[in-house]
């Protein structure tokens, strides 16, 4: 009798065990497919950032145009006495390096002011020159290049026109130069108003010279007017009686000079004028 109630305890205990690690099989089982389904739901997410990324790289580069626009939109200032002056525009000397290159450092200036990182003498390197004067004593040509030494006063030089200036930018912003040569001061003024800043030939003294100051030269192409004070500028703003600019010759930015005659000085030097949009 003992035997037989030793015999049924027994089989009831292998009953119980049997059972038990089945429930342990189905739990791991039930585990094992929940962690799967959560991996997958955190690689298909990874699998949507990605793609999110994607489509957001394919826009970068309209994008970050739209944004450099804006930007210097918003840097646009405009007050209650009409005054329009473009913030944050950089200011550089010309001097001690380039005591006639004030062309291209204006130049330096309005290229940094759109982004691009150059500086005046990368640009003083890169500037297409011309002799002072060739092998049979003829003048080189501002509409060609830089004419003569642009480092020393101790050489003959003089300075450079708009067109090598255009086309020097264009390496730099290519597409978006614009050389507005010829048109009327407004366009220089809405350009400033659409917060860029523009690239002027005027003279030294922002003003209408007399006659007695200019020369013509005789060039291999053509007869161009000069005057060794003429000087170049980067227009930063304007109101109604002043235009500003960043001047490479002043110790300071934003420097006031009559509007009247600062116009009179552009039209003289044949207005001249390169920005970009």
């Amino acid at each position: 009798m003992k035997i037989k109630i030793i015999a049924v305890i027994l089989a009831l205990g292998l009953l119980i065990s049997v059972g038990y690690v089945k429930a342990q099989k189905t739990d791991s089982t039930t585990n094992t497919i929940e962690t799967s389904t959560e991996n997958g739901e955190i690689t298909q997410e990874e699998k949507n950032v990605s793609n999110e990324t994607d489509s957001n790289t394919d826009g970068s580069e309209e994008t970050e145009s739209q944004n450099e626009k804006q930007t210097q939109t918003q840097n646009v200032v405009p007050d209650a006495s009409g005054k329009i002056v473009i913030n944050d525009v950089p200011h550089i000397q010309q001097m001690p390096e380039l005591p006639r290159g004030c062309e291209v450092t204006s130049l330096a200036m309005l290229l940094q002011y759109a982004g691009v990182s150059v500086d005046k003498m990368s640009l003083a390197k890169e500037i297409n020159t011309v002799p002072f004067r060739d092998q049979n004593g003829v003048h080189g040509n501002p509409n060609e290049g830089f004419v003569g030494d642009m480092y020393s006063f101790d050489n003959s030089g003089y300075g450079v026109y708009h067109s090598p200036i255009a086309v020097l930018a264009e390496t730099y912003l290519p597409g978006r130069i614009i050389d507005l040569t010829g048109q009327s001061i407004d366009s220089v003024y809405k350009l400033i108003k659409s917060g860029s800043p523009v690239w002027v030939i005027t003279n030294s003294r922002f003003a209408s010279l007399p006659q007695s100051e200019f020369s013509v030269w005789n060039t291999q192409t053509g007869t161009v007017q000069i005057t060794y004070r003429e000087h170049s500028v980067l227009v930063v703003g304007y109101d109604d009686n002043y235009v500003y600019i960043n001047d490479p010759l002043a110790a300071q930015s934003y420097k006031a000079v009559p509007r009247g005659s600062f116009e009179e000085s552009w039209v003289q030097m044949g207005k001249q004028a390169v920005s970009y949009q």
